[in-house]
């Protein structure tokens, strides 16, 4: 199971009934604007 891990689709993800689906989208996005911000 390939989880896309675009801003998008983690963003949607944070609507997820699924908490551990959540965290793992809160991640993403907070390693995404790390990322952004090193660059």
């Amino acid at each position: 199971m390939a989880e896309k891990v675009d801003l998008a689709s983690a963003y949607r993800r944070l609507k997820s009934p699924n908490i551990k689906t959540r965290k793992r989208a809160l991640k993403i996005i907070h390693d995404y604007k790390r990322f952004k911000k090193a660059n």
